[in-house]
């Protein structure tokens, strides 16, 4: 801000200077031309009198030059009045002008000043809500169990409730902060316990609380490797890190250990998956895909069985059915030839029928035979 108001001075420094260097100019050319024209008045006395003598025409000129030059000097005085007049008002206005930027500069340099002390005053006040958060999460324990909050909250939105398990105990009495439950009852253990403290102390003691940090992170990872990672109990040969900050797990990727390994690729030697809140989340997506495609490949078996089995009985239905169908056909055949037996002794009747009984010519008279048997059984009873 100093050097805009000096920037500022320095400019009006200038103005002025030129202002006084066309006024001085303006004058010089104005003394310039008196001089020359005192010098030709003497010139032209000096003309006329030498030459009044020979002629009369020359006095003549000489007054009217004479008179000329003294209607011309007063044009003059009056420019140069004139000139001086602008010229103090220009200097006047450049002045006004000036003074008007410098006060608008002040005014500038006032409100950014009362702006740097906005700032300084926010900054106080974040300040002090960044301490009273650290107050509030200073413990270990608290710091647990926002990592843990935080994991849950992750698991909620990206998996169902029936495929992962908060809190799962092992044989040993080791709990996991969380497990996902997989396909053919296999887990995956998370574990949020990640010690910030040693991230922490990194800011404030440099490079030997970075060691510390890696010493930290690689005794945790092995922790998790021996406790959460058991096979004999359903466990897959992976488990998870969860680092609930970005910037931490920033820093977990680019540091390395004594002997100048990275800290992640020393978690994947021991089978552990160092994940922030963003990659964890990726990691949850993939899983609940796969999960969802596993679901889909069980409905598709049940589904292929329940074909199969109605495969199977609409073989024996097609069996019954053709046995059904053998039926009807041979009681259609039999019926035919029924129908055809009946026709033909339909027909035989009704030609005995219309032919009638041929009368005999008997000499004796006709024996009278006996009764039928019914008849003779109805007349006994």
């Amino acid at each position: 801000m100093n050097a805009l108001l000096i920037a500022a001075v320095f400019l009006v420094v200038i103005l002025v200077i030129w202002l006084a260097l066309q006024t001085f100019q303006s004058r010089e050319k104005s003394g310039a031309l008196e001089s020359q024209m005192n010098e030709l008045r003497r010139d032209l006395q000096t003309i006329a009198t030498s030459q009044a003598s020979s002629t009369g025409q020359l006095e003549t000129i000489a007054r009217s030059v004479a008179q000329r030059l003294d209607g011309v000097a007063p044009a003059l005085q009056d420019a140069i009045k004139n000139s001086a007049q602008i010229t103090g008002q220009m200097t006047s206005d450049a002045q006004t002008k000036m003074a008007d930027e410098l006060k608008n500069t002040r005014d500038q340099i006032s409100q950014i000043q009362r702006q740097l002390g906005e700032v300084q005053q926010a900054g106080k006040q974040m300040s002090q809500t960044a301490q009273t958060l650290e107050g509030i999460l200073g413990g270990a324990k608290s710091r647990g169990s926002l990592g843990e909050v935080t994991l849950e909250r992750l698991l909620e939105d990206s998996l169902p409730r029936a495929q992962y398990e908060m809190q799962y105990h092992f044989s040993s009495g080791e709990a996991a902060d969380a497990v996902i439950k997989l396909r053919d009852k296999k887990l995956m253990a998370i574990d949020s316990k990640f010690p910030l403290d040693a991230y922490r102390r990194i800011n404030a003691e440099g490079e030997e609380a970075r060691r510390a940090f890696a010493v930290a992170v690689k005794g945790h990872a092995d922790a998790i490797s021996k406790k959460y990672i058991v096979p004999d109990e359903g466990t897959l040969d992976v488990a998870l890190m969860f680092v609930p900050s970005e910037s931490v797990y920033y820093e977990l990727l680019q540091t390395s250990d004594n002997k100048g390994q990275p800290l992640d690729a020393y978690c994947r030697d021991k089978k552990v998956i160092a994940v922030s809140p963003n990659t964890l989340y990726a990691h949850l997506c993939v899983i609940s895909m796969g999960l969802r495609g596993m679901q889909m490949e069980e409905n598709a078996k049940r589904l292929l069985e329940s074909l199969s089995g109605m495969e199977k009985q609409m073989e024996k239905f097609a069996e019954k059915f053709g046995i059904l169908g053998t039926h009807l056909k041979n009681a259609q055949q039999s019926y035919s030839e029924s129908d055809k037996l009946f026709e033909k002794a339909q027909n035989t009747l009704e030609t005995m029928l219309g032919a009638g009984v041929p009368e005999l010519p008997f000499e004796n008279p006709p024996v009278t035979l006996p009764p039928p048997r019914e008849a003779s059984a109805k007349k006994t009873a």
